[in-house]
């Protein structure tokens, strides 16, 4: 079993929040607008501690603060596991769009002992891990906002996280990623879990860009940032012609 030591997570995570990454792409608010925020790291964090989760898969590491965050996750359990951890990662763009900065943060937190990087798009790597048989006690995704692409994530995370495992997702406020769930929600039995991320960064209502949602980032009002779905207990297929509309005028 991979024993990982806590502290340098820690600090990697602190020293991240309070000065930033080595280096940004684009304007000075990249960062801020990219990344989840230290408290919703802090929710995801404790959210898997308390779930127990072994193995997750992440979609997207950008500057690395939820993986980090996940990766502190496994490490404490596994003080309390006899099983070894892994963290999956898929980023097809964390080299040419991030100089690696997530993964080099990975690395000197000491998580590359549990954790992998995969550079292909998800919806390449989703259904080829799919194939292996890999099978996450939880997932978190922060992928592409592309309604089609989310969709495609979810369908194979599906098959990936084992049943009554959890699904997080980042940046609910978009309209394309909360139509997307909403299929899944109305048709296969996914239920939310309003109270995971109760004391997160919340998005005041009509928030349509990344400029707009780190300004109203800590809003009272508005929606939460992110949202935790827990999959059936039991796999199932919904008859051939059973449908339930999922659209609706207001997201």
């Amino acid at each position: 079993m991979a024993i990982i030591d806590l502290e340098p997570i820690r600090q990697t995570r602190r020293r991240l929040s309070e000065d930033g990454p080595e280096w940004t792409r684009g304007p000075e608010s990249d960062f801020a607008t990219v990344t989840l925020p230290e408290r919703d790291c802090d929710l995801l964090r404790d959210l898997l501690i308390t779930e127990r989760a072994g193995t997750v898969i992440e979609v997207g590491l950008a500057y690395g603060s939820s993986a980090l965050a996940i990766g502190e996750a496994l490490a404490a359990g596994a003080e309390q596991s006899e099983g070894t951890p892994r963290h999956v990662v898929i980023d097809p763009f964390q080299r040419d769009a991030y100089h690696d900065v997530g993964w080099n943060l990975m690395i000197r937190a000491g998580l590359d002992r549990i954790a992998e990087l995969i550079r292909q798009p998800s919806s390449e790597a989703l259904p080829r891990l799919s194939a292996e048989g890999l099978v996450a006690d939880a997932a978190f995704v922060d992928g592409s906002h592309r309604f089609h692409e989310v969709f495609v994530d979810l369908y194979y995370l599906r098959k990936i996280v084992k049943p009554g495992g959890l699904i997080v997702l980042d940046d609910d406020w978009a309209p394309s990623i909360r139509t997307a769930v909403r299929y899944f929600e109305y048709n296969l039995g996914w239920t939310v879990l309003p109270e995971a991320f109760a004391g997160g960064s919340r998005v005041a209502e009509g928030v349509t860009t990344g400029e707009e949602m780190t300004r109203n980032s800590g809003a009272v009002a508005g929606n939460p940032r992110c949202r935790a779905i827990r999959l059936p207990a039991e796999r199932f297929e919904p008859a051939f012609d059973d449908f339930r509309q999922f659209m609706a005028e207001n997201l």
